[in-house]
């Protein structure tokens, strides 16, 4: 990963990534960076230091991606309970994080899964410790 700008990333020859404050992770988001690739696209403004992306982003995991197992069998809940009950720290969660990013700014939608549902915020820098 080669850092743009405080904020954006270059993630691989097709994709950018940010720091999601909401779910504490780096989010990748598939663009025309090399013009070859045949996954889906989002627009990009071609800003490292205010990105648009569109149309939103929606990233689900754990029991929240479709046709997953339900709560009760999901194996990311179990290895973030077992990291928990052995007193490590633990980041792993399932969730549902759907957004707009433009010009820099992170709308959250109401459907969100985590604590910045329904809010507006600025992207924040990449920690050094997802950028390496």
């Amino acid at each position: 990963m080669k850092l743009l700008s405080p904020i954006l990333a270059l993630w691989g020859d097709d994709a950018v990534g940010f720091y999601c404050p909401g779910c504490r992770n780096m989010h990748q988001v598939p663009v025309s960076v090399s013009g070859q690739g045949t996954r889906p696209r989002w627009k990009y403004n071609y800003r490292p230091s205010a990105p648009t992306f569109e149309p939103s982003l929606l990233i689900r995991t754990g029991h929240h991606v479709p046709g997953q197992p339900p709560p009760e069998d999901c194996w990311l809940c179990k290895r973030h309970q077992e990291r928990l009950a052995k007193g490590e720290p633990s980041h792993l969660s399932c969730g549902i994080c759907h957004s707009f990013v433009t010009r820099g700014q992170i709308q959250f939608l109401p459907d969100c899964t985590h604590h910045l549902a329904g809010q507006t915020v600025p992207l924040p820098p990449i920690p050094a410790h997802q950028a390496g």
